[in-house]
């Protein structure tokens, strides 16, 4: 049977405030409403990831929140004075809860990234399109060019990276295309890259989005069959099983299900509830469906992970790099 992998993880979203606009993101929050998550709910999240047998914790933020004037206000309230500060802060607090951190926090300089490094299983940063939107007019973080630089970066640094393009947002067929094949050169170039989404648009109320349509079922497909014939073999190709059924864009070439929460909600998607375990293995009786680590056995096996990662990955994961069925850290 065909192997799906999927992780087990907790969504720490650590700020919401963010320096783009995107035309189809209900994250964001205008500073009057945006919030730093507080030590006390971070570690409330880390207990009961680690006592429903989570593996990830997943922190995500808004980009660059330091230049939206006001921001330290909220990392005042928050007791925070340095946001890379408390980020390395609340990984160290994941790893003692035997908690792998991955973290998507938008474009970093290099000497954040570095520092970042050594707590991180893996890191990610979803390139989206290579073509320039109007769903993005008012992101400058979405500059295509800008994000390969960063996943290039992350590259030298032998940084285990997820990447992917959002499908729905104004681009066209050659677009994602286009998109794919420059991670596919990134990833030839510089070995670095372990899955990459396939991400459908949810169109969200409240957002200039809200009329727009949902990717039908035939667009994905096609999209992820493209992904598989122009990525290596060796890079997962992952879809959401809370915004598609899985099934048809399985069987398209598609072999990660992503991360899968039993304690936290989609925080990009809230009102789209993960599937249960139970019925993902009920739905995909042909498949063999295998909890993974955030980092993928062939990183794993090179030792790319960081440094404080190191212990309890080797804890975590079983003899093939997964996660081990009995496992001590």
């Amino acid at each position: 049977m065909k192997t799906v992998t999927y992780s087990k993880n907790i969504f720490i979203p650590v700020t919401d405030l963010c320096r783009n606009r995107c035309g189809y993101c209900s994250f964001r929050k205008d500073l009057e409403d945006a919030r730093l998550i507080s030590r006390s709910q971070a570690l409330r999240l880390m207990e009961e990831g680690a006592l429903a047998g989570c593996c990830e914790a997943l922190f995500t933020m808004g980009e660059m929140p330091w230049t939206v004037p006001g921001f330290s206000q909220i990392l005042s309230a928050g007791k925070a004075s340095d946001l890379m500060d408390y980020l390395v802060e609340l990984s160290e607090l994941a790893l003692e809860h035997g908690l792998l951190p991955h973290t998507n926090a938008g474009l970093l300089d290099e000497d954040d990234l570095r520092r970042m490094q050594p707590y991180n299983a893996s890191m990610g940063l979803m390139l989206e399109t290579t073509a320039r939107l109007e769903a993005h007019a008012h992101s400058p973080g979405k500059d295509p060019q800008l994000r390969q630089e960063y996943m290039t970066l992350a590259g030298r640094l032998r940084i285990p990276f997820t990447t992917g393009i959002l499908v729905g947002i104004g681009e066209s067929r050659q677009d994602r295309l286009d998109s794919l094949q420059r991670i596919a050169h990134l990833h030839h170039e510089l070995g670095h890259i372990q899955e990459v989404i396939i991400q459908p648009l949810d169109p969200k109320p409240g957002t200039p989005s809200a009329g727009w349509l949902h990717p039908a079922m035939d667009e994905l497909c096609q999209t992820v069959e493209a992904a598989r014939c122009i990525l290596p073999q060796e890079v997962a190709i992952q879809i959401p099983p809370n915004l598609v059924d899985p099934l048809p864009l399985l069987s398209c070439g598609a072999s990660d299900l992503g991360g899968i929460s039993p304690v936290t909600s989609d925080g990009i998607s809230p009102e789209r509830p993960w599937p249960r375990e139970e019925e993902l293995r009920e739905k995909l009786k042909g498949y063999s469906l295998r909890e993974r680590l955030p980092v993928y056995p062939r990183f794993i096996s090179l030792g790319w992970h960081g440094s404080r990662t190191h212990r309890l990955v080797a804890s975590l994961a079983g003899s093939d790099g997964l996660r081990a069925k009995k496992y001590i850290f």
